[in-house]
């Protein structure tokens, strides 16, 4: 499985996971998407933390965690492989991820089972969460989680994919050289989650 290291970025530690599942629920407290997965306001950063925690560990296994050298941001990468994730793989994530959502889960499944069959047919780096703390957004940190991969990409003509849950996001990702493939609605009044590729830019 491919693991870069450059600078500003480096693959984390497990001991880091419950400080980076922290990190991202920070990230993620006002995200439109995660509002419809936890709509209680009261539950909503533990049952975060708990779907975070449960992510990592299954990415420790079958991806990639990306951090930065502050461990203030942390970003989630499937490497490119022919065939996408094994059936175990989709059964693990299933098991461990679904109880996290209660009675809800159901719906949440309608709604995000769609996602994992419309990536791109051919192999890719697939960016499953990037999430930076809050009083260090704006500073960098996701480009030093973004960049090198992509520039991993240019040189090996591989595209890249991402979901963004949230509009804001959208021109973000668009100065990397992502494009908008096509929205995709979660059921019941749910949120739009835009799925975006890039194609791999050639070098001269």
């Amino acid at each position: 499985m491919a693991r870069l290291s450059k600078p500003g970025m480096r693959v984390a530690e497990r001991d880091e996971f419950p400080h980076l599942a922290g990190v991202l629920v920070r990230a993620f407290e006002a995200d439109p998407f995660h509002r419809w997965l936890f709509p209680d306001d009261g539950s909503r950063p533990r049952r975060q933390r708990k779907l975070f925690e449960r992510v990592l560990a299954i990415y420790d296994r079958h991806g990639v965690i990306y951090t930065t050298e502050d461990a203030s941001g942390v970003a989630l990468w499937d490497p490119p492989r022919d065939g996408g994730p094994s059936l175990l793989e989709l059964l693990s994530f299933v098991v461990r991820v679904l109880p996290v959502f209660g009675a809800r889960a159901p719906k949440i499944a309608q709604g995000m089972a769609p996602l994992s069959s419309l990536h791109p047919d051919e192999p890719h780096w697939y960016l499953s969460i990037l999430g930076t703390d809050p009083d260090r957004q704006r500073g960098g940190v996701g480009s030093a989680l973004l960049q090198p991969i992509l520039e991993h990409c240019d040189e090996d003509g591989t595209p890249a994919y991402l979901e963004a849950s949230h509009l804001e996001n959208v021109p973000y990702y668009e100065r990397f050289g992502f494009e908008v493939v096509a929205p995709l609605a979660m059921p019941a009044g749910g949120p739009v989650v835009y799925r975006m590729k890039r194609e791999p830019v050639a070098r001269s």
